[in-house]
């Protein structure tokens, strides 16, 4: 009506969903800058948030930074273990190493750079054991190597490294030979199969290598 005074609202601020958005930024910044490439200006216009909404959620670059890799390993945490507050009452020889290997080969080949951000800047900590997945995962083989499930002589640190790497890299190869999700998702499956198969059987006859089983044993690392 003429002479009404009409009074604008305001979209409700949403802090969640724009930390939210700020970490995706920042993890796809990272992904392909590294970072020393991260910026919270150019980080807070690709999440199209002021940089004083910026500033707000992380004071610094490396707050920044820190941040997103615990935000990744949550996402990993939860795709491949499950609630972190149950965690607590898994035994590991109740869990199914095939089912943990899937989802760990689905989860990286649906997001290759949230997985390619976490493991380098874990693995160039100084304290890897500080981060949630690394420490359950490793703490999950040392537990499965303790056990008569396992082989002896698991070097287990090495063999997170492995299978870790391994898992961020394949949806390299991926990207380039798969040319939709449904084969990314075979690959995954190819990926999977082959760890569990290596972890059952190995690749070598160690009969026919008595020399390399002989020197393997007297190497065992101690636990």
């Amino acid at each position: 009506m003429p002479g009404q005074v009409v009074k604008m609202t305001r979209r409700p601020r949403d802090p969640v969903a724009t930390r939210e958005a700020i970490l995706e930024a920042a993890a796809s910044r990272l992904a392909h800058a590294g970072p020393e490439g991260v910026s919270l200006s150019e980080v807070a216009h690709a999440a199209g948030v002021n940089r004083g909404t910026a500033y707000q959620h992380f004071e610094t670059r490396e707050n920044l930074i820190a941040a997103t890799v615990q935000w990744v390993s949550d996402k990993l945490f939860r795709a491949v273990f499950g609630d972190p507050e149950t965690i607590g009452e898994r035994q590991v020889e109740e869990v199914d190493p095939s089912d943990l290997t899937d989802r760990l080969a689905s989860f990286a080949m649906a997001n290759p750079e949230l997985c390619r951000v976490w493991l380098l800047q874990v693995l160039a900590s100084p304290d890897p054991s500080a981060d949630p997945f690394w420490r359950e995962y490793v703490g999950s083989m040392g537990r499965f190597a303790d056990t008569d499930l396992a082989q002896q002589g698991i070097d287990v640190e090495v063999l997170s490294v492995i299978v870790l790497s391994g898992s961020v890299m394949w949806p390299v190869w991926a990207s380039a030979h798969a040319q939709d999700g449904a084969e990314r998702g075979d690959l995954a499956r190819r990926f999977a199969r082959e760890c569990l198969r290596l972890s059952m059987y190995g690749s070598m006859q160690s009969a026919r290598f008595p020399q390399i089983a002989e020197r393997l044993t007297a190497a065992s690392p101690e636990r």
